[in-house]
Parts: C-alpha cells; sequence; structure tokens
C-alpha cells in the first residue's frame, strides 16, 4: 500500500513541474481560412507545423487544440524518445521488402537524433540526453528472448553498437534490479522531460509564424473543412493529430483503441540511493514481461515509472479524467517498482497520473495522405510515439509540399487498418487479452518456462 502520509498529485509530474504556469492560448473566434489546418496539438501536429513552416516560412499553419498543448499522451508519457516502432520489422517488411522495412528502422534511429539536433537549434530546454534504454530479464524465459532478439538484430545487420546483450554483473551495474538474469542495452534512445518537449515545440511553431488556438474541440473533419465548437476553419489541406482522442470526432469511434497506461514519480532521491539503483547517464528502463513497464531517472533525481492500468480500457471506447488516477491501478504499479527495485520501498510517492495512447487494429503505426481531398492522417503509436512522432511530422510536411525525399516512400506511408470491432467483443478482447498476458508472466516467474500461450495471444491480439 502507498503511505498515507505520502503528498501525492493526481497529475502528471512533467506538467506539474514546468516552470512556469500553463495559460491557455485564446479560442477560435470566428470562421477563418488557412493553407493548412493540423487537428491535435501534441507532438504529431506540432511537429508537422514545425517542418512545414521550416519548409516553406510563408504558409499559414493553424493548429487546433481542444484542451491546451501537452494536454494529452504528449505531456503523460514516460519521456521515452525511442528510435523504435511498435510495429515489427516483419510486418513492414510484408507490406514492402526485408531492406524496405531497415530503412525505416534505419530513420527511427535518426529520429532519435533529429529531436536532439531540434531541441538544440530551438533551444527547447526538456532535459534530452541519448543514453539508451536498459531491459531487464528477470527469469529464464525472459533470458531466452533477449539472446532471441540480438541473433535476430545481427541476421538484420545490427552490431553491438546498437544493441548488445548484457551479461548479470553488466546489466546490475547499469539498472541494480531484483531478480536479473541478463540484460540488453539499445543505444538509439534518449531521456526527455516530455511536457517541456511539447510546450517548447508549441512557443517555436509560433515564432515560425504558425497559429494555435487552445479549448477548441473539432467535431467533424470534413472535406477542406473543420467544423469545431467555436467556428468553422477552411483549409486547402487538413491533418489529423488526434490519437487517442480521435474517438471524438464524429465517425471515427472505432479507428483506434485509446487504452490506458498510468504512472507515478517518487520523491527526489538522495545521491546514495542513486548510486545504488545505478543508471549513470539516465538511460530509461524496463524488462522482458509482456505486461509492458517503463522508467527513468529525472533530471532532479526521481523514479518516474509506469505500467499499463487499471482498467486498460473504458467500455464504448470512453476517456474518463477520473479514472486515470485510479488508486487501484496507482497501489499496483507501486508494487511492481517495488518488486523491481525494492530500495525504493521507503521512498515517497509524489505524483501519480494516467492517460490514454492510441492502438490501431493491426497495431502498426503509420501516416497518409490523400492529395486529392487534402486530408493526411498520422499516428496510432501503441505507447511509443515520442520519436516517431517526430518522423511522421517531417514526413507528413513532406508529403504535403510535394517533397521528393526517402520518407515519403517508407513502407510505413500509407499504412492502414481495418477498424476496430463493436462493442462488446472490444471491451471483452483488451480485458481478456490482458488478464491472460498478465497470467503468462506469472506463470513464467514461477515455473520459470516460457508461455506459449503469451506469444498466441499477442498474435491473434495484433492480427499477425
Amino acid at each position: 500500500m502507498l503511505s498515507s502520509s505520502t503528498q501525492q498529485q493526481p497529475q502528471s509530474l512533467w506538467l506539474d513541474t514546468l516552470n512556469e504556469p500553463i495559460h491557455r492560448r485564446p479560442s477560435l473566434e470566428s470562421d477563418i481560412s488557412v493553407d493548412v489546418a493540423i487537428v491535435g496539438g501534441g507532438f504529431s501536429g506540432l511537429w508537422t507545423a514545425y517542418y512545414l513552416l521550416n519548409y516553406k516560412p510563408d504558409i499559414k499553419v493553424l493548429v487546433i487544440e481542444s484542451e491546451y498543448c501537452g494536454f494529452g499522451a504528449s505531456g503523460r508519457n514516460g519521456g521515452w524518445c525511442e528510435g523504435a516502432l511498435a510495429g515489427s520489422a516483419e510486418k513492414y517488411a510484408k507490406k514492402s521488402s526485408i531492406s524496405e522495412a531497415k530503412r525505416l528502422e534505419a530513420e527511427m534511429f535518426d529520429a532519435v537524433d533529429e529531436v536532439g539536433r531540434v531541441v538544440a537549434k530551438e533551444n527547447i530546454n526538456c532535459g534530452f540526453i541519448k543514453s539508451g534504454f536498459i531491459k531487464v530479464a528477470r527469469n529464464q524465459p525472459q533470458a531466452k528472448r533477449q539472446i532471441d532478439q540480438i541473433k535476430s538484430a545481427r541476421i538484420n545487420g545490427y552490431g553491438e553498437d546498437v544493441i548488445r546483450l548484457l551479461n548479470r554483473e553488466e546489466t546490475i551495474t547499469q539498472l541494480n534490479a531484483s531478480k536479473v538474469v541478463s540484460g540488453i542495452f539499445f543505444a538509439p534512445s534518449a531521456t526527455i522531460d516530455p511536457a517541456r518537449l511539447v510546450r517548447g515545440l508549441a512557443k517555436t511553431v509560433e515564432n515560425l509564424g504558425g497559429e494555435i488556438v487552445e479549448s477548441t474541440r473539432a467535431i467533424k473533419i470534413d472535406q477542406n473543412k473543420v467544423l469545431t465548437d467555436r467556428g468553422l476553419v477552411k483549409a486547402e489541406v487538413i491533418v489529423q493529430a488526434t490519437e487517442a482522442y480521435t474517438r471524438n470526432l464524429k465517425g471515427h469511434k472505432l479507428d483506434l483503441l485509446p487504452v490506458y497506461s498510468r504512472m507515478i514519480a517518487t520523491e527526489p532521491l538522495n545521491e546514495k540511493l542513486i548510486a545504488e539503483i545505478g543508471l549513470a547517464n539516465r538511460p530509461t528502463f524496463a524488462d522482458e514481461r509482456y505486461i509492458v513497464i517503463y522508467g527513468q531517472l529525472t533530471e532532479d533525481n526521481r523514479i518516474a515509472f509506469g505500467a499499463q492500468g487499471t482498467p486498460p480500457y473504458l467500455y464504448g471506447s470512453k476517456i474518463k479524467e477520473n479514472i486515470e488516477a485510479n488508486d487501484k491501478s496507482q497501489e499496483s504499479i507501486h508494487k511492481t517498482l517495488i518488486d523491481l527495485l525494492p530500495i525504493l520501498r521507503d521512498s515517497k510517492i509524489t505524483h501519480h497520473w494516467g492517460g490514454v495512447l492510441a492502438i490501431p487494429r493491426n497495431w502498426l503505426p503509420g501516416l497518409h495522405f490523400d492529395s486529392r481531398t487534402g486530408l493526411g492522417v498520422l499516428g496510432g503509436y501503441v505507447g511509443e510515439g515520442v520519436a516517431a512522432a517526430n518522423l511522421a511530422g517531417r514526413t507528413m510536411s513532406e508529403l504535403i509540399l510535394e517533397h521528393d525525399t526517402d520518407r515519403v516512400t517508407l513502407p510505413w506511408v500509407g499504412a492502414v487498418s481495418r477498424r476496430w470491432e463493436p462493442e462488446p467483443l472490444r471491451w471483452l478482447g483488451v480485458r481478456t487479452s490482458r488478464r491472460l498476458m498478465g497470467s503468462a508472466d506469472l506463470s513464467e516467474t514461477r515455473s520459470n518456462k516460457t508461455s506459449k500461450s503469451a506469444m498466441l495471444i499477442a498474435h491473434l491480439l495484433r492480427g499477425d
């Protein structure tokens, strides 16, 4: 149980610790016409606006945000800027070829560096540090999966400069977790403060001449029109960058699945604790369980840690703010953290929060732009959107401006997914699969044997 003396804030640590308070920008005041209207003021929408304005400074860009920039996943995530996509390289290869899938992976690696280049150029202080990612195996089945990952990486031509296997001693030096068997270090990954990045990016877009309206809810996107609760926006090009909140647009409720993830953050830790935990240079960290966990050591020496929450999904794809700070879910995440890092048992939890991420039916993030209708759609990152949104936004801007770059032919361009099943199938599927995957994790820990059912469930869930 969390200590009753713990002073917790049911708000994102990142948003709560900004250097300045959030003042909402003005809403849309009347009907307007622009060159490009972007619905969504998170990473995807803002990166698209940023590159459009860099490539064509005189273009008239309007970003339409229903709350404020960073309100959604962009201001609440784990702060992982990882050069990886949720969709497997094998699935992208089926759409194209192995070489094309590898080209997409290479662009994702570069997207991490691109974020670093932009934050340096635009003086966005978001704590960006390219420190890699540590993933620990805590039982034999997890260790076997790591060996298989390394074998696959070598077959695909990736050396130790990209990904390498760590023995038990090397892993503990990096992250002194409990029950460690082995580990993997993945180099193309950075740690950030996501709220400072998204807020800084919004200011940069405005400095470049873009306009942002907040507290303006998009109701419907039609050809060259966005109907909002504040007026009508006409545009030659419309970009839909709404992620999990796509379900709020008329006619799009089944496009993406909004799934809850939740986080906690400790009080700032003393130097002795930090020295014992490890995490030199602040890599992000996780383990090999099926129910994903994720963490980082923040700039002010807290551990920010998250996992899929309870409940993971609300019937009818509902999104409710009061469910994001679910006490039962926060207790479960805290228990998971203490199991991983027992040394934090007496450390207070100061913040707990949650939010929704978006999952396409085929689990393949992607983007597409129809030059005939002027409609572009991007997203569905399955919780791995910080670096991916940069690549997607840059690519979307190039598609809009008809730039002939290598990015516009990547295999995730044009990727589309069928819609999710109607209720109650959606609700039953998510809840059942979540319980089965959790049971598989428990079974592997207890028996030290691989759960074959877990892999079958994962393939069925992702439509493989």
